[in-house]
């Protein structure tokens, strides 16, 4: 396998994120994120149509919500959420560290593009107010490019 050629950190709404396994390692088959997020950074309730996902929380505590059925993680415990099914999570520390997987890799992609490379691991994420310009951009790209419904 080859060694990741991206940089290690990279800025995402108001926390960071590193690749652990990119689509390219993989054939697309999966990409693997460790995200470090604070409390309000998450999506509203959506529907991947290309993807499945899964969630580990290695750090805080959250709740995700899949069709109608909430769960909370804390350190050490995982979900599923498959494709074509409305998902959410809500971060119910500070912030959270989790590990996403996605099936295929190609979403990985979006992260990518609207993430900044940094050069070390912040000490500190906070909540970071978007641009309109920059939150329609981004909205935009997973909607149409990437093929997630928000609800």
């Amino acid at each position: 396998m080859e060694s990741l050629t991206t940089p290690l950190y990279r800025s995402y709404q108001g926390g960071y994120f590193q690749t652990l396994i990119a689509p390219d390692q993989t054939g697309n088959t999966l990409a693997l994120l460790e995200l470090t997020l604070p409390k309000g950074a998450e999506p509203p309730a959506h529907i991947h149509t290309l993807e499945d996902e899964a969630f580990y929380v290695l750090e805080g505590e959250i709740s995700v919500t899949v069709a109608d059925k909430v769960t909370a993680l804390k350190a050490g415990e995982a979900l599923y959420a498959p494709r074509n099914i409305p998902h959410s999570f809500k971060i119910l520390t500070e912030k959270a560290t989790i590990m996403n997987l996605i099936t295929p890799g190609t979403l990985w992609n979006y992260f990518m593009e609207c993430s900044e490379p940094i050069s070390q691991k912040p000490e500190t994420v906070g909540p970071v107010a978007l641009s309109p310009e920059k939150m329609k951009t981004m909205l935009d790209k997973i909607s149409n490019v990437y093929k997630v419904n928000f609800l």
